[in-house]
């Protein structure tokens, strides 16, 4: 997921707003929140439309084997990474020029899901991811509940699934699969309530700095996140074999 911090501070950000103030820091919230939402849906819809014509045009069996299987599952990786430890070195513009590239080579990448899943069950699950991610983000920015305590034990849950997962490559148990499906849609549905509270919190240190800016796409990455891994979870559930 990505963290990041601002290394500018501005003096009273960090206050409660009172009176009118409260009325513009409202507006204010909704409009950053906004922002974040619609860079993500933006590039949740990039990534399908890459992938849905990636896979009509045959280039998603290119993709599913050969050393370009590699460069589309790694290059997405790399640049989260980026993203994520070298935000004080990017500017708000090269950050978001690298979440569209991101997004795209998750289209690639996701256009293999096409080969061993029938489109109509895609598209259910997809639907079906989007509704309640829609309802998880909802309560996290509603609810009065302080979910900080949940970040480490969540952030903990996908060190463990990508361990089980590792391991699953090797022994190829079928319980073992579904096991680690089903704690990972557990697990990223938590993370979608927790990071959409924390970006919401966030917004009282960052308005008015150049950090602003930068917190709306990589704060859109965290929840693309989200969305992708809980929609990779639930296709092994939901998902109709082609064979």
């Amino acid at each position: 997921m990505a963290d990041y911090e601002p290394r500018t501070t501005t003096t009273g950000f960090g206050s409660v707003p009172r009176a009118g103030g409260a009325v513009v820091f409202d507006a204010g919230l909704r409009q950053h929140m906004l922002s974040i939402y619609n860079y993500m849906a933006s590039g949740v819809l990039l990534t399908g439309v890459v992938a849905l014509l990636t896979a009509n045009s045959g280039l998603a069996y290119t993709f599913a084997t050969g050393p370009l299987m590699w460069l589309v599952a790694l290059a997405p990786l790399a640049i989260v990474f980026a993203m994520s430890f070298g935000a004080n070195r990017f500017s708000k513009t090269t950050l978001q020029g690298m979440y569209w590239a991101f997004a795209v080579l998750m289209g690639l990448s996701l256009s293999t899901i096409f080969l061993v899943y029938t489109g109509g069950s895609i598209a259910v699950t997809f639907f079906a991811t989007a509704a309640a991610f829609a309802g998880l983000s909802l309560w996290g920015y509603t609810t009065q509940k302080n979910l900080s305590g949940m970040g480490t034990f969540l952030i903990m849950g996908v060190v463990g699934l990508l361990v089980a997962s590792i391991v699953n490559m090797f022994v190829q148990s079928e319980p073992l699969m579904y096991a680690i499906s089903f704690i990972g849609v557990l697990i990223f549905a938590g993370l979608t309530a927790y990071d959409t509270q924390k970006l919401k919190e966030q917004y009282a240190h960052l308005r008015g700095t150049e950090w602003a800016g930068k917190a709306v796409v990589l704060g859109a990455l965290n929840l693309y996140l989200d969305f992708i891994n809980m929609f990779l979870f639930l296709l092994r559930f939901m998902g109709q074999s082609r064979n």
